[in-house]
């Protein structure tokens, strides 16, 4: 059993800057491949960033450049470092970690969400 919690969520003005982490704990021996999402009101969920457990990383577009993911796995923490934040970003960021059950199989385990709010 996994659990995620997220947490550094807030509100900040354009052009600052946030670091949401999220600690893993239980079986954290299953857990593989782990990824930020997000939500805007009135949006699709969306990836906006992937990191495999041995550091290879994806982001989306938009992110590029400006978002940098990385995890600790002797603290069992991932973290998403945002800088130059535009109003755009604001959304709910969710945690998410695949879990191996065996062979290729995987289960996704997602976190509460924390809450990102870029002002103009």
């Amino acid at each position: 059993q996994v659990q995620l919690v997220e947490s550094g969520g807030g509100l900040v003005q354009a052009g600052g800057s946030l670091r949401l982490s999220c600690a893993a704990s239980g079986s954290i021996n299953m857990i593989r491949t782990m990824a930020w999402y997000r939500q805007a009101p009135g949006k699709q969920r969306e990836l906006v960033a992937i990191i495999t457990s041995g550091g290879n990383t994806n982001y989306v577009d938009s992110v590029k450049g400006r978002f940098t993911i990385s995890r600790d796995n002797a603290q069992n923490t991932m973290y998403l470092q945002m800088n130059s934040l535009k109003p755009e970003d604001t959304a709910i960021y969710y945690c998410n970690a695949a879990l191996k059950l065996g062979g290729t199989l995987t289960y996704d385990k997602w976190g509460q969400g924390t809450e990102v709010t870029v002002s103009s």
